[in-house]
């Protein structure tokens, strides 16, 4: 009778209709090199959803389950894991990865299996250029926005700039876009070094640089940083002494472990995506708030845009009626305006890059804070921002 009964019971479970739910699938570096990225992205992301849901985590009453694949900053297993995500767990939208070489081998796949990927935080403009497809959105800035904001901060007559950056698409990409935003702001650069991502010896690279830089004739001269992960580019670099060369450094935002090197930079210039006690608006409020509330610490770099693609989902699905139909939720999302930490985000509809504004700073040693302080200077607005169409 016990064994009749289970069958039944089997039989029934498999008559039975699955229970409706939206599946997300972030796609991220959990370990490896990245890892500190990767968490506050993963927390992000489920403020956002929580966020925009009003803490239901359901929409239109059907519940949100995220599915966790760690890529390990692999590209092939990128690859690997996002063909699981959509294959196997049938996925209906991906979120992620950190790293831009992981991103790139992950494009392909999110177009065999016609679903939306959301690349957050990964940042080479190939992502959303030569190697993007119609399924790719990003909710993370790319190269040429971090560039441009960076060439406005930076950019005027009588200034030699060197830079330093990672052998990879973020480093390359990085520099090639900030060669040129520089362009037409008087502003030249006279040297590019690149070094292994894995680099914790600036020795060599540094004095490549001072010895290139030594008889370059110029108003101001700067060391400009492009760097993601550990290593601290810039400490190494100050304790050289460059100032003997008449050079300075300069450099983008960080997470804030990476701004403590910055304490020991006061009035050191650039541009940032994200410091958590810039933007002035409810979203990043309500960030600001929960994050002490439940961390007993600020939200970081990548918590800013992991919550910015949890509210995108959120917003794309209710524009577009289903999360099931691919086609619908493109049309929903191309030209689509959200609310984010940052302010409002727009997917601009040529290649899904979303538009956003970015922030002028200069660092500050304040009493009681462990890491150098990025003070606006000035907010650069998305219309601010002639950000190139590279995907033609």
């Amino acid at each position: 009778m016990k064994r009749l009964l289970t069958l039944a019971l089997a039989a029934s479970a498999l008559a039975a209709p699955a229970a409706a739910e939206i599946r997300i699938g972030h796609v991220y570096g959990q370990t490896g090199a990245l890892q500190a990225y990767a968490e506050q992205s993963h927390i992000g992301l489920m403020l956002g959803l929580e966020y925009a849901t009003g803490g239901t985590m359901e929409i239109d009453g059907e519940p949100i389950v995220v599915l966790e694949y760690d890529t390990q900053l692999d590209p092939a297993r990128g690859r690997s894991v996002l063909a699981e995500a959509y294959g196997d767990d049938d996925v209906h939208i991906a979120v992620g990865p950190v790293s831009s070489g992981v991103a790139l081998a992950m494009l392909p796949v999110a177009e065999e299996y016609e679903r939306i990927l959301i690349v957050e935080p990964a940042v080479a403009d190939s992502i959303t250029g030569e190697n993007w497809n119609r399924y790719i959105f990003r909710t993370g800035r790319n190269s040429s926005q971090d560039a441009i904001a960076n060439a406005v901060a930076l950019g005027q007559e009588g200034v030699a700039i060197a830079t330093l950056a990672q052998d990879y698409a973020f480093g390359r990409d990085g520099v090639a876009a900030f060669a040129e935003a520089l362009d037409g702001t008087g502003a030249t650069i006279a040297h590019q070094e690149f070094v292994p991502t894995d680099t914790t010896d600036f020795t060599a690279a540094a004095e490549r640089i001072f010895q290139a830089m030594a008889d370059v004739e110029a108003e101001r001269k700067i060391i400009f940083v492009i760097w993601a992960g550990g290593g601290n580019p810039m400490g190494a670099l100050n304790a050289m002494d460059p100032s003997r060369f008449d050079l300075e450094i300069a450099t983008g935002g960080n997470i804030l472990p990476a701004l403590v090197a910055y304490r020991d930079l006061p009035g050191l210039e650039g541009a940032t995506y994200y410091y958590y006690d810039i933007p002035q608006n409810p979203v990043n409020d309500w960030l600001v708030e929960t994050h002490f509330e439940r961390f007993d610490s600020p939200p970081d770099f990548f918590t800013a845009g992991g919550m910015a693609a949890g509210i995108a989902v959120v917003e794309a699905i209710r524009a577009a009626g289903t999360y099931e139909d691919t086609e619908a939720l493109i049309a929903a999302m191309e030209g689509m305006t959200w609310e984010t930490p940052k302010g409002p985000m727009t997917f601009r509809p040529d290649d899904h890059q979303a538009l956003q504004a970015m922030y002028h700073f200069r660092i500050e040693v304040q009493d009681g804070v462990d890491w150098g302080v990025p003070v606006l200077v000035q907010e650069i607005a998305p219309e601010d921002m002639d950000v190139p169409i590279r995907n033609q």
